[in-house]
């Protein structure tokens, strides 16, 4: 193993928006930490997002501890460009450490501690904090026949706007915010065909970010009491932004029943009816960017590790930040990430 070239007392991995929050909250208790970041600049997978990609809250429900996000200048709902910018201000504001392009290979442990091995060197460690969120493992499920098709298949991780699409036939898959958002935009230049496990529900237009924040909060306390939790799903699946209310409005937001399988020139249901296309984009997810974790070999066989609030159960020195409910309730946004973070540094430092 290559010796080490630095040591921190707190490494995090991951320069995005749970990073920073981690940071900032670092900062502030006087611990010495280091961010290790993969990306060549501020703003996390921002940076990669479709320019017309809007957050469901609007700026002042979407703000990292200490520093209120800026109201856009059209006053709704922050684009992605918004929040790059957002999150560069933020890092030079509380002067935080990041180190890039460091993208980490491995967590290893050591005796007094955890090895971080990077692009940029090697940092030993009394806790590592992983942030990498999701938006690097892009999740497409299987379907039956997909290598045959001819067309294209794009996940959104790939997406970035409307243009390439001119005239063509699409097929939009999923039912979350991301599909609703990208058929909105596509379907106004070109022939769109949206379909989805079950159908979709537009959540009421008076409920975005914050009423979701505010539900996943009391979920995770209720699973804490040993309470049945009430499901979020139960409210809706999609959030209204302005660009979806419009499809609605066209009358676009119908969603076909998932198709049973592709054929070279498009996709088939059960009962034979098929639809001819030459781009399938898959809005399907992501899963947890964990890979950098397999040393420590703790990923359960549902793919993730067990945890205890965001500490790992099977490796104490390690925390997991803004993956999901799993590491925090709405961990995986901006504000939820924050309230995470504060609870995870006052455990660390305490």
């Amino acid at each position: 193993m290559t010796a080490p070239s630095a040591v921190a007392e707190v490494v995090v991995i991951g320069g995005g928006q749970a990073g920073l929050a981690a940071g900032y909250y670092l900062r502030r208790a006087g611990a010495d930490f280091v961010i290790l970041d993969a990306q060549e600049a501020a703003g996390g997978a921002w940076r990669h997002a479709w320019p017309s990609l809007r957050l469901f809250s609007p700026a002042q429900y979407s703000s990292l501890p200490g520093r209120m996000m800026p109201i856009p200048a059209d006053g709704g709902y922050p684009d992605a460009a918004h929040v790059v910018a957002y999150l560069t201000d933020y890092e030079r504001r509380y002067r935080l450490p990041v180190v890039r392009p460091a993208a980490v290979r491995a967590v290893r442990r050591a005796a007094d501690g955890l090895v971080v091995e990077s692009s940029a060197g090697t940092w030993r460690a009394r806790v590592v904090v992983s942030a990498t969120g999701t938006w690097w493992r892009p999740y497409i499920p299987h379907c039956r026949g997909m290598r045959d098709f001819r067309g294209e298949h794009l996940h959104t991780a790939g997406y970035r706007g409307p243009e390439p699409f001119r005239g063509r036939r699409v097929v939009i898959v999923g039912g979350g915010n991301s599909a609703a958002q990208i058929l909105a935009e596509v379907s106004q230049v070109a022939h769109t065909t949206w379909v989805a496990s079950r159908p979709p529900r537009l959540l009421p237009d008076e409920v975005d970010g914050r009423a979701l924040f505010a539900l996943a909060t009391r979920r995770h306390q209720a699973i804490a009491r040993g309470e049945s939790p009430v499901s979020i799903g139960e409210l809706g699946d999609i959030v209204a932004v302005p660009p979806v209310r419009e499809a609605r409005d066209r009358g676009v937001l119908k969603a076909e029943p998932m198709f049973s399988a592709i054929t070279p020139e498009g996709v088939v249901w059960a009962d034979g009816s098929t639809a001819p296309c030459d781009v399938i984009v898959w809005c399907t997810g992501f899963r947890p960017a964990l890979g950098h974790l397999a040393p420590l070999r703790l990923r359960g066989s549902d793919g993730l590790i067990a945890t205890d609030g965001t500490r790992a159960r099977g490796e104490p020195r390690l925390h997991l930040l803004g993956y999901g409910d799993w590491t925090g309730p709405a961990s995986a946004t901006l504000i939820g990430a924050g309230r995470t973070a504060r609870h995870l540094v006052a455990e660390i430092t305490g």
